[in-house]
């Protein structure tokens, strides 16, 4: 039955991108051969573990003699130094602790613009404290932490004594240490470009926003047309029913659309929260979609351990608990990403398997990479309807001048794509990894994508990804897998399940 609802919701998009302007068809990696062609036999499944907000310098700045970390002084500690508004230097510093403050640093369009600072990368605390101002003034969505010493957070850092897991995976598989986010902006906008190679004009996390689907669709509507399989694991109670899950995300779809209707008005836009529970959810996907392809985490340990994960997968966090966006405590989402990575390493696929360990954006911490420009995915600028001269602005400042601040304190800036986002963490683990290997090559979310599209000969969605680099530069096909026996990696700080 699913099988059947999910064909016709392909059908459906098929004729809505058909009625809108004519895409030229994009050319095939091995043009000569047909599309669905296997041209990596070797590894038969791609996992993507996308944890959050979390630049390079903030995690791995301190992995010494191994990746562009940070720039050490004499004394051995980094030298980055960022101003407050009053002129006060803010040097790099560890953090005492591992929990987060809520809400600050932050990583809207507005304030990872404002870190970039075209390209000098000094306004990490400035743009904390403006985030504090609008907060304390009203005029900021979210409750952001308006204590003095959270200003600084941004240019804060954590070790191998706070992170040792994630240490040891760096330490022992190929680190990416130019792997950028797609876009210098939050959540939503990357998560976007991972599965579609572009945020189709998002700019910012309202979940009523997230209703448009990209022109040439996503990497899944791709596999799926090609019987190629996948999945979305997510965490979700598996004692409950299937039927739940879908009348849970039934009522979701149905509260989004009425959020669209009425986003424009403060009682629908004041207090709404990132609404993710998936990172497939970011474009609309069919019910049939839905029970087809989005599983819990149980059965993805069951599967891999079983050898029986689908040729590409993403696996998710909970978003609420284990991501390590602010404020939740950083080890709880390190205890989640280690048992993912073992469950991979010690499942039955492990000989053929590709993992790829990555975070979505850099959550507005500091990183001393300027990110480069970027190839603009398409024609679509990002938008906002509600402040910064969108179609609603001088409707709706008169008579709600707080609500349109708000959203101009998320959303001003330049709404191009045209450059990469900062830096973020990434690590290649795979049997076929090359051993004490740095890759340093520029890749981007949309990386992941023109992996997928070389393996299975399939074409580009956009000019990103039809751009964008393969890490396969960290991988060694000619000998025997490296990593055939699987390694032993450090533990977490935390173990999973024992708080």
């Amino acid at each position: 039955m699913w099988h059947l609802l999910e064909r016709r919701e392909l059908i459906r998009l098929a004729r809505a991108r058909a009625a809108g302007p004519p895409q030229a068809p994009r050319p095939l990696p091995r043009p000569g051969m047909p599309a669905g062609t296997d041209l990596l036999p070797q590894i038969k499944h791609i996992v993507v573990l996308m944890m959050e907000n979390h630049s390079y310098d903030n995690y791995l700045g301190m992995l010494h003699g191994r990746g562009e970390g940070f720039p050490l002084d004499r004394d051995g500690k980094p030298g980055a130094v960022n101003h407050d508004m009053g002129g006060g230097a803010v040097r790099a510093f560890r953090l005492p602790a591992t929990t987060q403050y809520r809400g600050v640093p932050s990583q809207s369009w507005h304030a990872t613009h404002r870190q970039w600072a075209e390209g000098r990368c000094d306004g990490f605390v400035t743009s904390a404290q403006e985030v504090q101002a609008q907060a304390a003034a009203g005029v900021a969505d979210g409750d952001a932490d308006t204590a003095p010493e959270a200003a600084g957070i941004g240019m804060g850092y954590w070790s191998e004594r706070d992170l040792p897991f994630y240490y040891g995976l760096a330490r022992t598989f190929p680190v990416a240490d130019h792997w950028f986010s797609s876009c210098l902006g939050p959540t939503f906008p990357n998560r976007r470009f991972l599965i579609a190679g572009t945020a189709h004009g998002l700019i910012d996390d309202s979940s009523y926003d997230l209703l448009d689907y990209p022109p040439a669709g996503t990497i899944f509507d791709m596999l799926t047309a090609h019987q190629i399989s996948w999945a979305n694991y997510y965490p979700v109670a598996t004692e409950q029913p299937r039927w739940r899950h879908l009348a849970r995300h039934k009522r979701k779809m149905a509260r989004r659309r009425l959020m669209s209707f009425g986003r424009a008005h403060p009682r629908v836009t004041r207090g709404v929260r990132k609404d993710l529970q998936f990172t497939a959810d970011v474009f609309p996907l069919g019910i049939g979609r839905y029970m087809k392809h989005v599983h819990s985490t149980d059965q993805f340990f069951a599967d891999a351990a079983d050898g029986t994960l689908p040729a590409f997968c993403i696996v998710d966090p909970d978003f609420q608990a284990f991501s390590e966006e602010n404020p939740q405590d950083i080890r709880k989402g390190e205890s989640f990403a280690a048992e993912v990575v073992n469950a991979v390493l010690n499942g039955a696929g492990w000989p053929h398997t590709l993992l790829i360990w990555v975070y979505d954006e850099h959550g507005g911490y500091y990183d001393h990479v300027p990110p480069p420009p970027a190839v603009p995915p398409d024609d679509v600028a990002g938008r906002s309807a509600i402040g910064n001269g969108g179609p609603l602005e001088r409707l709706f400042r008169p008579v709600f001048p707080r609500l349109v601040r708000r959203k101009e304190n998320l959303d001003v800036g330049p709404h191009r794509y045209d450059r990469y986002g900062f830096r973020v963490p990434a690590v290649i683990v795979s049997p076929y990894a090359r051993p004490d290997y740095v890759s340093s090559v520029v890749f981007d979310h949309t990386s992941v994508l023109r992996l997928v599209e070389e393996k299975w000969n399939l074409p580009a969605l956009t000019e990103r990804d039809a751009a964008a680099n393969m890490p396969l530069d960290a991988l060694d096909f000619t000998g025997p897998a490296a990593f055939l026996t699987p390694p032993s990696l450090p533990k977490p700080s935390l173990e999973w399940g024992t708080w």
